[in-house]
């Protein structure tokens, strides 16, 4: 996989380089030193990844990520040191399509090699997702899902990338006095799961915090997966960490959380599957279909990345395709 970094720091620099070189496979593409070089890169030499720092001149890298997946889109990884103090430009350069953020490695008293294991770690994820390593196995079928009984109501969204700003727009667009409890998976590190909440919580009206072990969707909150473990429903109608499947690509798995709402959920559902690539949560997106939820998959028109909601259509997994625009207007009517 060749790699482009974009970094204003030749230190920073240097050590990514010793980061990549560590793994077989890997290659620097380029390195840029601001925001417009990497568009410009991008634009004659399209890398696999490009590892993208937050703070440049000239032009950061929130607006070089809007650039780069406008016009010839490809995998973004921010890469910049701290992230949690950075998360409001984290989940902007989220919103416009960056996959993953990860702090920019540290040597200090450790060795290169684990210093770098966070980083590597999403680079060789992302290969799997682009199909650089071949095809993951896929997730083994759950069990036939128990009809639905009871009146509780809960709306199940999943995201990846693109997904912050377009979950601020969807959940900013629901009102205070909504009848469903809300349970959100967004592709996020445990590391600033926290922040996102936080950040979430300054753009919608609805209070919104990680989900908390054993606890049950209720209505007047919004709850975010909050760990690298997925997120299950289980038997009892409580929301639990599992580190199972530990196949799965996606830590936390939208397809797991989805199949675990069909299987156990009794009561009414819908299931939104948003912006990202790949395909985790077409699946699970299905299966709430043929228990017979409403399940709305989002267009390409509005979608930064059409990878999961083009999955979903593909396999009829969405018993409506909506612009963005339109979705939680529709969710509203559905739960009336």
């Amino acid at each position: 996989m060749r790699i482009g970094i974009v970094n204003d720091m030749q230190m920073a620099v240097e050590t990514l380089r010793r980061a990549i070189a560590l793994e077989p496979g890997l290659a620097v593409a380029w390195v840029a030193s601001n925001g417009l070089e990497a568009v410009e890169q991008c634009a004659r030499d399209r890398p696999d990844v490009v590892l993208m720092d937050l703070i440049m001149p000239v032009m950061d890298g929130v607006e070089a990520t809007r650039r780069i997946m406008a016009e010839t889109p490809c995998a973004i990884v921010v890469v910049t040191a701290d992230v949690a103090r950075h998360t409001p430009r984290v989940f902007d350069a989220m919103g416009h399509g960056a996959l993953d953020a990860v702090d920019t490695p540290v040597v200090g008293g450790a060795d290169m090699r684990s210093a770098a294991a966070p980083l590597l770690r999403k680079i060789r994820n992302i290969g799997w997702l682009i199909g650089r390593y071949g095809s993951r196995p896929a997730l083994s079928p759950l069990a036939k899902p128990a009809p639905p009984s009871g009146a509780r109501r809960v709306l199940v969204i999943g995201a990846s990338a693109g997904g912050p700003a377009t979950l601020a727009q969807l959940l900013r667009d629901l009102p205070v006095d909504f009848p469903a409890g809300i349970v959100l998976v967004q592709h996020v590190d445990a590391s600033f799961a926290a922040g996102m909440a936080d950040w979430l919580n300054d753009q919608v009206s609805l209070p919104v915090r990680l989900v908390r072990e054993g606890e049950r969707p209720l209505p007047g909150q919004i709850l975010l997966a909050g760990t690298d473990d997925h997120l299950q429903l289980v038997a009892d109608g409580t929301l639990r960490y599992t580190d199972t499947p530990k196949e799965s690509l996606y830590r936390p798995s939208i397809d797991v959380f989805f199949h675990s709402v069909a299987q156990h959920w009794r009561g009414e559902a819908v299931g939104v599957l948003l912006t990202g690539m790949g395909q985790d949560g077409a699946r699970g997106l299905k299966a709430l279909r043929e228990r017979g939820c409403l399940t709305i998959a989002q267009d390409q028109a509005t979608s930064a990345v059409y990878g999961m909601p083009k999955a979903a259509a593909a396999m009829q997994a969405a018993v409506e395709i909506r612009p963005l625009e339109q979705i939680a207007a529709r969710v509203i009517q559905a739960f009336a």
